[in-house]
């Protein structure tokens, strides 16, 4: 059965606008279902995944696109890079919005032949797996996530789930539609054949990946860390790799929408580039599969249970945007006496600050965090505590201790 994405309006939104979409993300997330849902009658779908029509593709692009003419929905176009010089010149002289629909898993192929080829000319939107809303069918906010009263009373008419069962059940179970819509039972098969996958497709392709089970353990040492400031150097010594190799495959899980790394703010650009980031994995499932966390119950009592709640705090605010086609300017604060926000907008030259307590108990004490922003030169707006409270809370004239499942 569909569930409705919080993306559909935005796409069909913008499909009028740009002669071609590109929607990107990992593999198993519904990008496909997605866009069939949304197509047209009129709207042809061909998929590069069937090795005939990615034969003819690549041999003769011209014949390709003859046979499959505009409208269309091409899936997984990164195996057929050929055809998109072609689509640029039946655009040019089109110059009709919503020509092709395009669909690519390995972001960093797809999205490369796109921008040389199509610049100008092409939407990209990212996609991840379901969210809170999407998951318990709830219906979209009709505003991205924001520490503000106003966003906060409007998510509060589809309040998500917030009790310590249900969320982490969530987190354990992630958010990819196979395991959420219950087509797929077994939560361990799954994970291990999406992995075999994503590391034979998608990386093995990549010259930096020279060896698969070494990535494995990279992969691995990354989940440990979700939510930690990043530290390459014991990372790549405890994947038995080196610094550069484990910078390499970082940017390989950032390209494949794997993970995010939330950069540092500094009122000064400069500094902000050169501090560490913070990791956090895009999909709690795979986090918790990957840190070997057998049940729910085991992960919430476990030493990482407040680092998989922050990650999933972190991913479904992003997705509040993403699945908006936007984003937000986020990042994490951190001074020098070890005063920490977790997370920071900064919007129309406002500073937002959230922080994330796995606490059903909101309470004062919270607050001393958010005065260290005072000493930066930017107007500080409204606050938010994202806990597991079952109602908003203020704390005080700025800061509301939020349910997570307003988030």
């Amino acid at each position: 059965m569909y569930r409705a994405r919080t993306l559909e309006s935005y796409w069909l939104e913008v499909s009028r606008q740009f002669p071609v979409l590109l929607l990107t993300g990992p593999r198993q997330v519904g990008k496909t279902t997605l866009l069939r849902h949304l197509a047209e009658d009129a709207r042809r779908y061909v998929s590069l995944d069937n090795p005939v029509l990615r034969d003819l593709a690549n041999d003769d692009p011209a014949l390709f696109l003859q046979r499959y003419e505009p409208p269309v929905l091409i899936d997984e176009i990164q195996y057929a890079p050929g055809l998109l010089p072609l689509i640029k010149v039946i655009v040019d002289d089109s110059r009709r919005p919503g020509l092709f629909w395009l669909t690519g898993s390995q972001q960093f192929q797809a999205m490369r032949g796109v921008s040389e080829s199509l610049a100008g000319r092409v939407g990209i939107i990212n996609l991840l797996g379901f969210s809170s809303r999407e998951r318990h069918q709830l219906g979209p906010a009709a505003s991205p996530f924001l520490p503000t009263r106003p966003v906060l009373a409007e998510r509060q008419t589809t309040l998500g789930a917030s009790s310590l069962d249900e969320v982490y059940r969530d987190i354990w179970t992630g958010g990819f539609p196979g395991l959420v819509a219950g087509a797929i039972h077994d939560r361990e098969l799954f994970y291990s054949s999406y992995l075999q996958t994503y590391l034979e497709r998608d990386v093995r392709a990549l010259s930096q990946v020279g060896n698969e089970m070494a990535f494995l353990r990279f992969l691995k040492a990354c989940a440990a860390r979700t939510a930690q400031m990043l530290n390459l150097s014991d990372l790549a010594r405890d994947a038995d790799v080196s610094v550069n190799t484990a910078k390499n495959w970082l940017s390989i899980l950032q390209a494949s929408l794997q993970i995010e790394l939330l950069q540092p703010y500094h009122a000064n650009v400069t500094k902000r580039l050169v501090k560490r980031p913070k990791l956090y994995f895009l999909d709690t499932g795979l986090c918790a599969y990957l840190a070997e966390w057998s049940s729910p119950e085991t992960l919430e009592a476990g030493a990482m249970s407040g680092a998989v709640f922050e990650t999933h705090v972190v991913a479904e605010i992003l997705k509040s945007w993403w699945h908006r086609g936007r984003r937000p300017q986020l990042y994490y604060y951190r001074d020098k006496e070890g005063r920490e926000v977790d997370l920071l907008f900064v919007a129309d030259g406002t500073l937002y600050p959230v922080e994330i307590k796995k606490s059903a108990s909101p309470r004062r004490s919270w607050l001393p965090a958010f005065a260290a922003l005072r000493r930066l030169d930017m107007p500080v707006g409204e606050g938010a505590v994202v806990c597991l409270s079952d109602q908003a809370v203020p704390l005080d004239d700025y800061v509301n201790a939020v349910p997570v499942g307003l988030v």
